[in-house]
């Protein structure tokens, strides 16, 4: 199982509490976590990912074992740690302001 924590905003949206365990068949990669989560929890389709392009949206990253995934391949393995549940895979809303 592949472990996945949302930002609060995805999560009151989602109604999820807490971590959200998700199982991915095949590579374990941004893609197919985001693909496995989106198809749990259609009402986050679009939040994440541009739904036309899939790409990241702006003002979200990835981030897994201490690193920023953010600009990494969408079909990149992820950390094994992430994909044995070891570590989660987090969705942070980043902040931005002056």
């Amino acid at each position: 199982m592949i472990r996945v924590v949302l930002p609060a905003h995805l999560r009151t949206l989602a109604n999820v509490d807490g971590e959200v365990a998700l199982a991915v068949h095949g590579d374990v990669t941004q893609r197919s976590v985001l693909d496995a989560l989106e198809t749990r929890y259609p009402v986050l389709r679009g939040t994440i990912r541009d739904h036309v392009t899939l790409r990241r949206r702006p003002f979200v990253r990835f981030f897994a074992c201490e690193q920023d995934l953010s600009h990494e391949r969408p079909d990149a393995p992820l950390p094994e740690a992430v994909a044995t549940g070891a570590e989660a895979f987090l969705v942070i809303g980043a902040m931005a302001g002056g």
